[in-house]
């Protein structure tokens, strides 16, 4: 009895405790899963920020590599933009230059912010491959917004509720934060290549969740190396500005290959593979939508004409013969003078009569249409790399032969389409004989093939394409950029366009604006609206007060 009694006595204070203790738990412990994750791993959130890092060709945004639009507001018409290849049919789309909202990379910075606190938290050091990958983010993502749009928010972005107000830094000011994370994330990856251990314990340490290149550091260190490249040509207008101090840039990386590796052949491209087993992943063109999408645009003339002028190979790739120079005028398929585009300034409703009639070149159905993964989209590239490093010899910003870099970009960039530098190509054109197959597919019979004799030195020989010294080489060089670009890398032709204004782009009623090539983006409506003060400031100490898509950026002066 004793016993039951001191049992029973001792058994209250405990369920007391239990019961206080219990009312101790916040609300926000109450409700807490413990069946979901709480944290987002490093590895997982570089995937998502590699993704809305894609720029895809035919200005889709719907695939799932651009789930999170970074054009909210803007139609992404990056091939159109760049006069590659234009709507000829109102209903779809158009060529204007009437540009609103440009890319908005904020959400996607706050993923990269959250992927280097995730890596911190999960064992990497104060130096660990995520934050070296952030650095570029970093570079990559403000340096694309301040081209679209001038001076944006960067020192006070991404603070969250700390500030919902950021000021704007100037477009000087990016520039030179941007190429200064890039000179950081150079030197924290070859730390952490020559030596694994310094970037801590766990997850954090080790990339994870790469889609590029299996999470090899050394393949993002020369990515990180031939962006920079990139982006200091696109800073030529500003070469003599000492606080850029273009040139010593790029001189110092390109003498020091060591320090500064740069990608050596195509094999180093930064490219979006697209997938045959998974249908979120096909390349935009694919058999099924041909019916649909097939002829509702067609090549540009900026683009055809300078292919043609060129006698260059790789039309036959990219695109196919005007039905009507062929089976109306009896032109042979395979001569330059067939391959015809529109001329991207004309009204649209004159553009779809002529395209009905056949009078365009169509992209080729071969290439872009008989499978679902069409080609890799490069985002950043060997071809692109060499012209940059050539155009920045010829403006004399280092030694070195320029001729030597500018045949290594020509010769690549024909590699990729499978046209050898001696030798034969087989070109492949679709042209129905069987009005029952409604798509075009691999192994159907609506193709015609061709041979085409290929031959460098002859190609070469030709005075439009042999590279010469001074004014004339830097035209040249642009010109053979730019047909490297078609259906690679985003705007960039549109920004090569924009500060050296090669090739020609035309105008018309089809491009609306004024016929005038628009300059800039304007800024998104979350800053006109939510950060107005900010806003209006930067628009007085740029572009007169306004939100001018004509307006002249820094870069650009």
């Amino acid at each position: 009895m004793i016993m039951k009694k001191i049992s029973g006595i001792y058994l209250l204070p405990v369920l007391v405790l239990l019961v206080v203790s219990s009312c101790k738990k916040s609300f926000k412990d109450d409700t807490v899963n413990n069946n979901l994750p709480n944290s987002v791993p490093s590895a997982l959130l570089l995937t998502g920020v590699l993704t809305n890092l894609v720029d895809l060709p035919d200005g889709a945004t719907s695939s799932s590599t651009q789930s999170a639009m970074v054009y909210p507001n803007a139609s992404n018409k990056d091939e159109i933009w760049g006069q590659y290849y234009i709507y000829n049919y109102d209903y779809y789309g158009n060529n204007t230059y009437d540009f609103d909202s440009g890319a908005d990379y904020y959400t996607t910075l706050t993923n990269v912010v959250a992927m280097e606190s995730q890596a911190t938290a999960s064992g990497g050091a104060a130096i660990n491959p995520y934050e070296a990958m952030g650095k570029f983010f970093r570079a990559y993502f403000f340096s694309k917004m301040s081209l679209e749009r001038g001076d944006i928010p960067m020192t006070q972005a991404l603070q969250g509720l700390k500030n919902l107000t950021p000021a704007y830094d100037t477009q000087k000011s990016v520039m030179i934060q941007c190429l200064a994370w890039l000179e950081s994330a150079n030197s924290d990856m070859a730390q952490l290549i020559n030596n694994p251990n310094i970037g801590g314990t766990g997850a954090g340490a080790t990339l994870g969740g790469d889609i590029f290149y299996g999470n090899s550091l050394a393949q993002w260190q020369k990515v990180v190396n031939t962006f920079r490249i990139r982006l200091l040509l696109e800073l030529s207008k500003q070469a003599a500005d000492p606080d850029l101090n273009v040139p010593a840039q790029f001189a110092k990386i390109i003498a020091d290959p060591v320090t500064y590796p740069l990608m050596q052949s195509s094999s180093d491209n930064m490219q979006y593979v697209f997938l045959e087993s998974v249908n979120t992943n096909y390349y935009p063109q694919y058999p099924e939508v041909f019916g649909q999408s097939g002829s509702r645009q067609n090549l540009s003339l900026t683009y055809t004409a300078l292919a043609g002028s060129l006698n260059d190979p790789r039309v036959y790739a990219v695109a196919e013969p005007s039905r009507y120079q062929v089976d109306t005028l009896h032109n042979s398929p395979t001569a330059f003078s067939s391959f015809v585009g529109a001329d991207p300034g004309l009204d649209l409703g004159t553009m779809y009569n002529n395209a009905g009639l056949q009078r365009y070149s169509f992209i080729n159905r071969k290439r872009y249409y008989s499978t679902h993964v069409g080609e890799p989209s490069i985002q950043i590239g060997y071809p692109e790399l060499m012209f940059n490093i050539a155009e920045g010899i010829n403006r004399g910003w280092a030694a070195g032969n320029a001729e030597t870099y500018y045949i290594a970009g020509i010769q690549a960039s024909m590699a990729s389409y499978g046209i050898p530098v001696n030798g034969t190509y087989t070109a492949s054109f679709y042209h129905p004989v069987n009005i029952n197959d409604t798509y075009p597919t691999e192994d159907n019979a609506n193709y015609n093939t061709y041979t085409i004799n290929i031959n460098w030195n002859t190609y070469y020989a030709q005075p439009s394409v042999q590279y010469t010294a001074g004014a004339t080489g830097l035209t040249e060089i642009l010109q053979q950029k730019y047909l490297a670009l078609f259906r690679h890398s985003g705007l960039e032709a549109y920004f090569n366009y924009r500060r050296t204004g090669v090739p020609t782009f035309t105008t018309g009623p089809g491009t609306d604006n004024g016929q005038r090539i628009a300059m800039r983006f304007q800024y998104p409506l979350s800053d006109r609206s939510g950060n107005t003060v900010n806003y209006e400031k930067a628009l007085a100490s740029q572009y007169g007060g306004n939100d001018d898509i004509n307006g002249i950026m820094w870069i650009l002066k």
